[in-house]
């Protein structure tokens, strides 16, 4: 569950509104943009001091890292990172629903006067909460304490009162003062190329009118304007980069202007444009073919290029929304691949596999024989896992480095409203199941390596949804250190912060720190009081979740949060630990952005704050002490940092403005100054890695090399990767309850009530042995050796000769009712039996039957045409010299129906029943169903024939209509009935062949009723 990153930053700003996000959010639902398209975010309200970012700063100092201040608009989560290459540009609706949001916040009132915007730097900063918590109104160090200093009342104080001036040089993007938004990229790679798409996105219109593209080929000095380049009228929305190969630029027009791709392979020096016959939506990039990409039409059409879009060619239509997928080499048969689901009906997709420039109907596969449920494919490393539709409700399927389909087996009494895939890490799943009773919560539930059997992790984690529909978990993966993650848990309606260090199996609460920023003791008594730390995005807008770790700074992780009974979103303070978690100390009590620096040896720390600043705080020791340095000679609004990414160079640029209405300023900060030398083994101390004491984690004793406090040394890329491991001797500790199992008070796996452990494994069906559990089962990632391993581990058997158990029989199309003459596939599928030694036989009830001698030779199903339409039983049985399992289905066969016509007298008598009948066209078309509308009731009578009788209680008019229904067609025909006290009717003879004239419309027999009732008048009068 590593984080992936994209290479961008988001800006946004107006002459009254400004923010910044950092993009990188692990989410398990949200497609990722690494180093492809560069999101962007609409401008929101300055003045608000709150935030909402999710792992703040979690990017190298090659990575974006993003400032914000206000409140979080809902695309920030729109910019996660997921483990594929996707990128969606947002539609123009999203974007006027923020803006409308942000029309409705309250705005604070300003000074006319710039100057007195700049207050801050004068020492002039109000403390608007001088009556509340004092926890509020200091951002002091922790080791080091100060009088106010002159960024403000708050601003924390450094070792050294010497204002330190770092080495900077600011350019102004001349002309683009109007611009609201902007994307942001830096090439790497020993390169000092950084791209800027800056443009005006009209909110009224929804649209882009302008725009600018900068280039810097001196590590941002100073920036070229590329417009002419670009074309003169040309206007940009989006930039995309080739994940593979960072000189490989992307940029796409607006389409309601023209629908055409700039193309460069220097790096943004020179552009190529291709007219598109299609416009863009989203582009899914290649995992290592560089010039192979993947685009989406708003049309639903499926197109690809292996020209890096120069041109395209169409795949498949009716692609459902991000549901297509490269293959990935070794578990596929082919690099060129593409996994995709298609809608082929209403509420019924398909998953079918094309090759990559022929999707032809005969080259493409169906990996799943049958139907499923829409938007429920999802292939993600050695899984893909789908949703069936089976006996009116949705059943899970996995299949394992693309062997075939299994149901998912959960705990028995799971009935999953939404299952969400969090990770394929590691060789397991980890899934997010919110069960029938659950609202604002989820369980997580661990796999074994297949995917198959599901045991519970944690229980009641927060959930709450994100911006465009997907859900964001409370769970969050420490980085550097397996098998150590954080999550929110409601405990009696209250949320509180779990920590594990074996991946799930024991969770406990996060211990406080002893004292405050001031020094003070903080009474802090477990189960009662805790910390507790914002894991996501929080849904209130002025509070922020932050939490940030990284590989290259083991133990280290920073996040915001409260310390108390449980988890709230007022007076939020910055917390810190060196040691992965066992111990914490409060770095800030007010909102700050943290971000590592120096390949992880360095903090650097940025205030919230909605007036401009000149100082950077930055930290040695990894957060104890800061010291505070200028970055800028004038006050500066800040919007966000951007550092070259994966570089041992220490240089980044900060993004702002100097006033509300001027053009962006674009400060480079070379940090290089402030470090002596390059980091020597001398450097580095030792640190074991524990839990509480325990130093066997997972298996391994575990010991990394971190810098030492204060050794202002530039650290070079090998020196933070070294760990030394020893192996320990597996305990009970190292086991967790296996399938079927819950763990006791004692630590002890016994079986669930519902659970019979001597059923046989599902590796019986395919096999002839199965592992026979002990009711333990060791985690993937676990490396503990001997000891109790032969104890606790599952023994192989020899699969026992058993009757047949848990057959199931069922449409490929999920449904009861087949067309005539058409293919129906079934699916047969056994829970428990030796498939090798089981026998199929198939009935389908029409006198056909069919035996296969083991049930594995059937796993794409079973072919049948019906000749005929009707109610058809069809069964399927399994059987051994043991004994045999039986299920039946009832598949209604049924022909298009072209029509139906009522018949029945035109006059009745009142109170005198009178029978009403109908003939289909044709005649024969399996089971219908009758709906009778009667003396204009809005109610139906329901019959099953064609026939019915009604008596009507009072004279008149009235209108009888029928509607016949026959699968998914419905027709409908009526006539009137004139209803009498008495009438007299006189027998009418006809010559035996008028019907031969008879054009068969009931238009027809109107007709002739008028002529014959004219004749019987006449021939009464004359009577």
């Amino acid at each position: 569950m590593a984080p992936r990153f994209a290479f961008c930053l988001f800006l946004i700003f107006s002459s009254e509104w400004t923010r910044v996000f950092s993009s990188p959010t692990c989410t398990p639902d949200v497609r990722c943009s690494p180093s492809g398209h560069l999101a962007h975010i609409s401008a929101t309200p300055r003045e608000f001091l709150g935030q909402d970012l999710t792992h703040f700063g979690e990017i190298p100092v090659g990575d974006f890292v993003g400032y914000t201040e206000g409140e979080a608009s809902p695309e920030v989560a729109a910019a996660v990172a997921e483990s594929s290459a996707k990128v969606e540009p947002q539609a123009a609706w999203q974007e006027d629903a923020c803006c409308a949001q942000e029309e409705d916040q309250t705005k604070l009132s300003l000074p006319d006067d710039r100057n007195d915007l700049d207050s801050e730097e004068n020492g002039d900063d109000v403390d608007s909460t001088a009556d509340e918590d004092p926890r509020r109104r200091s951002a002091r160090g922790a080791e080091t304490w100060a009088d106010l200093g002159d960024d403000g009342a708050h601003e924390v104080p450094y070792a050294d009162s010497v204002d330190v001036q770092l080495a900077s040089s600011t350019f102004a993007l001349a002309g683009d003062t109007a611009h609201n938004q902007a994307m942001v990229h830096w090439s790497g790679q020993n390169s000092s190329v950084i791209l800027m798409l800056t443009k005006y996105y009209d909110f009224s219109s929804g649209r882009v009118t302008e725009s600018s593209l900068w280039r810097s080929t001196d590590y941002g000095s100073t920036y070229e304007k590329l417009n002419e380049k670009a074309g003169p009228k040309t206007i940009l929305s989006y930039l995309y980069v080739s994940p593979n190969n960072k000189r490989k630029i992307m940029l796409l027009t607006d389409p309601e202007v023209e629908s055409s791709l700039l193309i460069s392979l220097d790096e943004g020096a020179s552009y190529q444009k291709h007219s598109l016959a299609f416009d863009i939506l989203s582009l899914l990039f290649h995992p290592e073919q560089e010039d192979w990409i993947l685009a989406y039409s708003h049309d639903q059409k499926l197109y690809v290029s292996v020209e890096f879009g120069r041109r395209w060619q169409l795949v498949h239509d009716n692609v459902v929304p991000n549901r297509f997928y490269w293959s990935r080499l070794g578990l596929d048969k082919e690099q060129g691949m593409i996994h995709l689901e298609i809608n082929v009906s209403e509420g019924r997709s398909q998953y079918i596999t094309c090759k990559l420039q022929n999707c032809s109907e005969g080259n493409k596969g169906k990996p799943f024989p049958g139907l499923i449920i829409p938007n429920s494919l999802v292939v993600q490393d050695e899984y893909v896992f789908i949703q069936v539709p089976t006996g009116g409700r949705s059943v899970h399927y996995v299949s394992y480095r693309r062997n075939s389909f299994y149901p998912v087996k959960l705990p028995k009494y799971t009935l999953p409203k939404d299952l969400q895939i969090i990770s394929t890490d590691d060789n397991q799943v980890v899934a997010a199941i919110q069960d029938w009773y659950q609202n604002d919560s989820y369980n997580l539930y661990m796999s074994e390596s297949r995917g198959l059997f599901f045991t519970l992790m944690l229980d009641d984690v927060v959930s709450s949804g994100g911006p465009e529909g997907n859900i964001m978990i409370d769970l969050y993966e420490v980085a550097g250190i397996k098998g150590v993650f954080l999550s929110n848990k409601v405990v009696e309606n209250q949320v509180k912060t779990y920590i594990t260090y074996n991946k799930g199996r024991d969770w406990r609460l996060l211990q406080a720190p002893s004292t405050d920023l001031q020094g003070k003791r903080v009474d802090c008594e477990q189960p009662y009081c805790s910390l507790h730390l914002h894991l996501h995005v929080s849904e209130n807008p002025y509070t922020s979740g932050n939490i940030v770790s990284k590989e290259t700074a083991p133990g280290v992780i920073i996040a915001s949060g409260v310390v108390g009974p449980e988890l709230t979103t007022t007076n939020v303070s910055i917390f810190i630990t060196s040691d992965a978690g066992n111990t914490w100390r409060e770095a800030f009590q007010e909102e700050y952005s943290v971000f590592f620096l120096n390949q992880g040896g360095s903090l650097v720390a940025i205030r919230h704050t909605p007036l401009p600043i000149r100082h950077i705080w930055l930290s040695f020791d990894e957060g104890r002490n800061w010291d505070k340095f200028s970055f800028t000679s004038s006050p500066l609004y800040v919007d966000g940092v951007l550092g070259e990414p994966g570089e041992d160079t220490l240089i980044m640029t900060i993004f702002g403005h100097f006033s509300h209405r001027s053009e962006w300023q674009l400060v480079k900060i070379d940090f290089r100054s402030i470090f002596q030398r390059r980091c020597t083994s001398e450097d580095y101390t030792p640190w074991q890695l524990d839990n509480e004491g325990e130093v066997c984690i997972m298996g391994m004793k575990r010991i990394f090399q971190k810098l030492r406090v204060n050794a202002r040394c530039v650290k070079a890329r090998e020196q933070y990767i070294s760990q030394m491991s020893e192996s320990c001797p597996c305990t009970e500790a190292d086991f967790e309850c296996d399938y079927g199992f819950e763990r006791q008070v004692d630590g002890s796996c016994t079986p669930a009530f519902w659970f019979v452990p001597s059923a046989t494994s599902r590796d019986c069906i395919t096999g002839e042995s199965f592992l026979n559990s002990t009711g333990y089962r060791r985690a993937l990632s676990n490396n503990c050796t001997e000891g109790t391993l032969l104890k606790y581990s599952p023994r192989r058997q020899k699969c026992p000769r058993q009757v047949p158990k848990g057959l199931q029989l069922f449409t490929s199309e999920g449904v009861l009712v087949a067309a005539l003459n058409k293919n129906v596939t079934f699916l047969v599928f056994l829970e428990e039996g030796l498939s090798s030694t089981t026998s199929v036989t198939v009935d389908f009830g029409d006198g056909t039957t069919i035996s296969y001698v083991n049930i594995s030779s059937i796993e794409d199903g079973v072919k049948h045409v019906y000749g005929k339409v009707g109610i058809y039983q069809v069964s399927a049985t399994a059987s051994n010299v043991l004994g045999f399992d039986r299920v039946t289905l009832y598949l209604h066969v049924t022909c298009q129906l072209e029509q139906v016509q009522l018949s029945a007298p035109s006059v009745a008598i009142k109170n005198k029943a009178v029978n009403f009948t109908t003939m289909l066209r044709p005649a024969n078309v399996g089971t219908v169903t009758y709906y009778w509308w009667f003396d204009n009731k809005t109610e139906p009578l329901l019959s099953l024939d064609g026939g019915m009788s009604f008596t009507f209680s009072r004279e008149g008019s009235h209108v009888v209509t029928v509607q016949a229904s026959v699968g998914s067609t419905v027709h409908q025909d009526h006539m009137t009935v004139a209803v009498y006290d008495y009438f007299q009717s006189h027998i009418l003879a006809f010559s035996s062949n008028l019907d031969d004239a008879n054009p068969g419309l009931s238009e027809w027999r109107m007709d002739i009723g008028r002529v014959v009732k004219r004749s019987v008048v006449q021939q009464s009068l004359s009577d």
